[in-house]
């Protein structure tokens, strides 16, 4: 049943791949990936393959990939995406040797993925369970790892009607999961190889803000005024910037900082015609070389490129991560590393960070926009308790690194 739906899901990438500029891509990446190999593979190296499916899994792959790369250059690391998202900006990453799209998890794909490649260990991320490509690992006894995995009931590994699905598990050498719920759901099926040694992700995010960049033109924005506070909102969505924006619009006080997770033309003038009466700019305006302009004169900074966000935090009294209200939330870690209280919406479920960060007050959940007034507001007559707040979502974060090192001892790097 699998291989079925598997074709049929082809068949139906390769109909879309004629309607959408992200489908084509990965279409054309998949199919091109094989000539990737043969051309790079090199015959006479041991590889470790890590697959992540987009760049939320990226990051937390990451530190056990540069751990690698400097603890052990005997081994060289090819490194797979499934989504477009998490190829075309990590396509160059040098923590590699090799990075391209996987093969759609065909029989046949997966004999020749693993004819090319001949991998040492795998290492799968978080929710990656390639059925094919799994049990032909297993099959020739490379060691393979979950990692910073996490399972909840629902999942279809635990209903009746995915149990044959479910075998796909005991294919892995050993999880590495993020919960006891994880390990507990695990033994139910029989599953002992797990370690509970929680998420590499805030490995990442506590390297991102020890290598966090000076950011010159953000520092002038905000200014020396200690009196100014300054919201920063990450990876926004428009129903999240429905919500902020209407605050911030009847509330001067504060300076807006927006980095939206779509960064286009049409975005970002809808962004702009929403924040009445504010002076707004762009972060690509103040960076031309010709500009003229004083970052200290405006309201609002729009961050129109990549590759800042996680620096920009550090600038902030009060975060916001978007994504909350659809698709579910980014990185929360990111933000919270800089002890700073965290806002997001409702869709966070599958987020352990989430639950986490609610429950030790660090993290506020909002529902609509008097959930998100109410606490403003109350940041704003009691600032003791804004500043308390981001001491916990900081102590929360520094309080979870150390899953790299776990992981690599058990596995013998």
């Amino acid at each position: 049943m699998y291989n079925v739906v598997i074709y049929l899901y082809l068949a139906g990438v390769a109909v879309a791949s004629l309607f959408s500029k992200k489908v084509k891509k990965m279409w054309r990446g998949e199919r091109a990936a094989f000539s990737v190999l043969r051309s790079k593979v090199d015959a006479n190296a041991e590889y470790i393959w890590v697959h992540a499916a987009s760049l939320g899994e990226f990051e937390q792959g990451r530190p056990i990939m540069e751990r690698i790369r400097r603890d052990h250059p005997e081994y060289k690391i090819l490194l797979t995406f499934f989504s477009p998202s998490g190829y075309e900006v990590r396509k160059n990453y040098e923590g590699a040797d090799i990075v391209c799209y996987l093969p759609l998890d065909t029989i046949s794909n997966a004999r020749r993925f693993l004819r090319l490649v001949r991998p040492s260990m795998a290492f799968f991320i978080k929710y990656e369970f390639w059925y094919n490509y799994l049990h032909i690992l297993k099959h020739r006894n490379v060691p393979t790892y979950s990692v910073s995995s996490i399972f909840r009931p629902e999942q279809v590994f635990f209903r009746w009607y995915g149990r044959q699905y479910g075998r796909v598990l005991k294919c892995f050498t050993k999880f590495f999961v993020q919960n006891e719920v994880s390990r507990d759901l695990l033994a139910k099926l029989g599953i002992t190889s797990v370690e509970i040694t929680g998420d590499t992700r805030f490995d990442r995010v506590l390297q991102i803000k020890q290598q966090a960049k000076q950011l010159p033109l953000v520092e002038n924005f905000v200014g020396g005024n200690k009196d100014v506070k300054v919201f920063v909102a990450g990876s926004s969505w428009p129903p999240d910037e429905e919500i902020f924006i209407r605050y911030f619009n009847e509330h001067p006080d504060w300076k807006l900082i927006i980095a939206p997770h779509v960064i286009g033309e049409d975005h970002l003038q809808q962004i702009e015609k929403m924040l009445q009466g504010r002076r707004v700019v762009r972060y690509s305006q103040l960076s031309s070389s010709d500009s003229a302009l004083n970052p200290s004169s405006y309201d609002v900074l729009i961050i129109d490129c990549f590759g800042l966000l996680s620096s920009i935090y550090h600038y902030g009294n009060v975060a916001y991560v978007g994504g909350g209200f659809g698709v579910g939330i980014h990185n929360l870690p990111e933000a919270a590393a800089w002890g700073v209280p965290v806002f997001f919406g409702p869709n966070n479920a599958r987020f352990q960070e989430a639950h986490d960060l609610k429950q030790n007050g660090g993290g506020i959940e909002i529902s609509s926009y008097a959930d998100f007034e109410s606490q403003m507001n109350l940041f704003g007559e009691h600032p003791e308790q804004m500043a308390e707040r981001g001491e916990q979502a900081g102590r929360y974060v520094a309080g979870r690194a150390g899953a790299t090192d776990k992981i690599l001892k058990s596995v013998g790097l």
